[in-house]
């Protein structure tokens, strides 16, 4: 069931938006939504595509079966050999074909952190779409310091491509918020009547993806995402080294790793607009 694409249309002509979920497969609330949602959906114009992101890492709720599907979306000659022979890879390759035939995707996604906040990720070319999502939080800059995924591949292409994290993932709300950003998403799209108001929203850039130089990386101590951190403050130890923050910054996505180069914090700045 997880396999193929929905494509539902309206009677009247409008634009080609597509949603994906479970693109990392434990991150389930997006996948429940979706079924929610399905069965009675009603598109009065345009063409929207409903599709599961990574089917063989849902059946079996992991992350992935291999690698991270979100990182396949980048120039084949950025991918390791071990990439390229994912079924991640050719699961890329074929969710490709249906992202080159929308305007605008929304790929819904949550946190393994507990008590972490809703926001959407995109850049400045989507502000008129998510000023209507239920989120006040806004995040850009990730097509820079994290490129490879779905929405950077759209923005590549001379699309849009937004990603809204729906909080943390064993949360039953993050559910209801995945269910009512989508229908902000198909409203904003003119699949749907638009009855929304846009809606006060704070802006996050991020500069920066600290990749773990040795096979023991510890933070200093547990980060919640979007937490305060001060200049030269000290984030965690890379084997006998402490890493720091150069300036004030946001911290996300902040764990331990055993693994060379893996990507175990980003660093963010407040900013005035989406930029």
């Amino acid at each position: 069931m997880f396999e193929e694409i929905t494509q539902l249309s309206g009677k009247e002509k409008g634009t080609t938006s597509i949603v994906l979920v479970g693109v990392h497969g434990d991150e389930n609330c997006g996948v429940e939504a979706l079924e929610n949602i399905l069965p009675t959906l009603e598109i009065e114009r345009g063409t929207i595509l409903f599709g599961y992101g990574n089917p063989r890492a849902i059946e079996v709720n992991k992350r992935f079966t291999e690698v991270n599907l979100n990182r396949m979306f980048k120039n084949d000659d950025l991918l390791s050999i071990n990439d390229k022979n994912s079924y991640e890879y050719g699961r890329a390759q074929f969710l490709k074909n249906y992202l080159n035939k929308a305007d605008v995707l929304l790929d819904i996604h949550a946190s393994s952190i507990p008590n972490s906040k809703t926001f959407v990720i995109c850049e400045a070319n989507a502000k008129e779409i998510v000023k209507y999502f239920p989120i006040d939080l806004v995040v850009s800059g990730f097509d820079k310091v994290e490129p490879g995924g779905t929405d950077y591949y759209m923005n590549s292409i001379g699309k849009i491509g937004t990603c809204l994290e729906c909080g943390y993932m064993k949360d039953p709300q993050s559910i209801k918020v995945a269910e009512e950003s989508i229908f902000a998403f198909l409203k904003a799209q003119g699949h749907i009547t638009n009855n929304l108001v846009s809606q006060n929203q704070s802006y996050v850039q991020m500069f920066e993806k600290y990749f773990a130089k040795t096979d023991k990386f510890t933070l200093w101590k547990p980060f919640e995402n979007f937490e305060v951190l001060r200049e030269n403050q000290i984030i965690g130890i890379d084997g006998q080294e402490e890493v720091k923050t150069s300036k004030r910054s946001l911290i996300l996505f902040a764990h331990n790793s055993t693994k060379v180069g893996d990507e175990v914090f980003l660093l963010g700045v407040e900013k005035e607009n989406l930029v």
